[in-house]
């Protein structure tokens, strides 16, 4: 990076703003009072063309103070974290705690569930790269795309490397810190033949820099996925199993995942309100959460309530196991958290895993989805239905490619008509998971 980014210095700069914010709340009548607090810093390039089309270096910063009344919860929040701007913020959300209602569920989670141990996950690896070397890799990466056949232009290339820290602290005492990076790099292509135009794209998202993937592999590939959506059709209209491709898969996922968050539950919210225990999934499948997990994407050692996190189970042998709750939607169920305050925490999936030429030869005839768009997911129904593109599937083999088509279905059978998962696994993500066949979906296309 052109500037370079102290994170120790970071840390403790930003831990000495959170303890000092804490301290000045407590004098000022506070019951109870959190602080987090956040600073990240990173570079971007973008091309096309073989040109550079921007160069960005980006700085964030953040810190947001809520505080307790008895039950009335006050918050304010500043983009800077200088000591006048971090006094301010906690004096007005003192004042708006001492004029909003009161609310029973609101409060701090319990002191004894707070994180002991905050171990180092492997997740803060710094890149010490120049704007003129990301410039490189982000040409050398779109003309490994445009070098192949076929390719006819370019919507660019980029990259992207940051770092952060994060800060955490609470009136129990509690004051946990962590330090992160990521480091991406995509491209995006555009073949053409006498039906249109058609484009893909690939990436590559790490944690550590010698992870990424090469700028020729990733041009590469986003060269062979934009080539084979060439000639698309229309697919017929009917029900038909459907292939997720793991891009895809992991979307289902998410959405059952926000199914179960407290937010949703305690609004009634949700198709799955009221179902814990009850079969979901097939049998054989498992979903868990590996918070701990090192060097993983989601990683963390505790939630954005300060509570430990720990390995959980939402799904096991197809039934539903657990909620993801924070304290607050905890209480709003009359249940405990689960140190899911601010999401789910490197997600993976238990299963027994198929070949994608097994899942094929079971799905016979219909969709390969590699693309969806829309947001017709109704989460309090359970109701799906998204535009698609993918591929048309005829006695198990790949044919043609086909777009301008809708699949509908609702995602409570979708779950139970699960009938196979890929061992394509994209661990790109926080979720990580391979292809989902499902069987019997509505197809609408020509």
């Amino acid at each position: 990076m052109t500037q370079a980014f102290d994170a120790a210095a970071q840390q403790a700069l930003l831990e000495s703003r959170v303890a000092a914010a804490l301290a000045q709340a407590k004098r000022l009548g506070a019951d109870a009072c959190e602080v987090g607090a956040s600073v990240d810093q990173g570079v971007g390039v973008s091309v096309r063309l073989g040109e550079v089309e921007s160069v960005e270096l980006s700085r964030d910063q953040g810190f947001a103070v809520t505080v307790y009344v008895g039950h009335r919860k006050g918050s304010a929040s500043s983009s800077d974290t200088g000591e006048a701007s971090v006094s301010a913020a906690v004096e007005k959300a003192l004042a708006i705690a001492r004029h909003t209602g009161e609310d029973p569920a609101a409060g701090l989670a319990p002191a004894e569930l707070m994180a002991q141990e905050l171990p180092d996950l492997e997740v803060h690896h710094p890149w010490a790269l120049s704007t003129d070397a990301a410039i490189d890799l982000a040409l050398a990466c779109e003309a490994a795309g445009r070098g192949v056949a076929g390719i006819s232009n370019s919507d660019g290339a980029s990259l992207s490397s940051g770092e952060g820290v994060r800060v955490y602290g609470n009136s129990h005492g509690f004051l946990g810190s962590q330090r992160g990076s990521r480091h991406s790099l995509s491209c995006m292509l555009i073949a053409e033949d006498a039906q249109g135009m058609q484009r893909d794209y690939d990436y590559s998202s790490v944690r550590d820099p010698r992870q990424l993937r090469s700028p020729e592999a990733v041009g590469a590939s986003a060269a062979e996925r934009t080539l084979r959506r060439l000639g698309a059709r229309r697919p017929a209209t009917g029900r038909f199993p459907v292939l997720f491709d793991p891009t895809q898969a992991a979307g289902l996922v998410g959405h059952f995942l926000g199914a179960i968050a407290g937010g949703a539950l305690y609004r009634q919210a949700s198709f799955l309100c009221d179902r814990l225990g009850e079969p979901l999934f097939p049998d054989w499948f498992s979903l868990v959460e590996r918070p701990l997990e090192r060097g993983a994407m989601a990683s963390a050692p505790f939630d954005n309530d300060g509570v430990y996190t720990r390995d959980n189970t939402f799904i096991e042998g197809g039934r539903l196991a657990s909620y993801m709750l924070s304290a607050y939607s905890a209480r709003r169920l009359g249940l405990e958290t689960t140190g899911n305050a601010g999401g789910a925490r490197n997600v993976r999936l238990q299963a027994p895993l198929a070949s994608r030429e097994a899942l094929l030869e079971r799905m016979g005839r219909g969709v390969l989805v590699t693309e969806l768009m829309g947001q017709g997911v109704n989460g309090v129904t359970g109701d799906y239905s998204r535009g698609a593109a993918g591929f048309w599937v005829e006695n198990g083999e790949i044919q043609y490619p086909v777009e301008e088509f809708t699949i509908a279905g609702n995602l409570a059978q979708m779950f139970a008509n699960l009938a196979g998962v890929g061992e394509d696994i994209d661990t790109r993500g926080s979720i990580h998971t391979g292809s989902w066949l499902i069987d019997d979906m509505t197809i609408a296309g020509s």
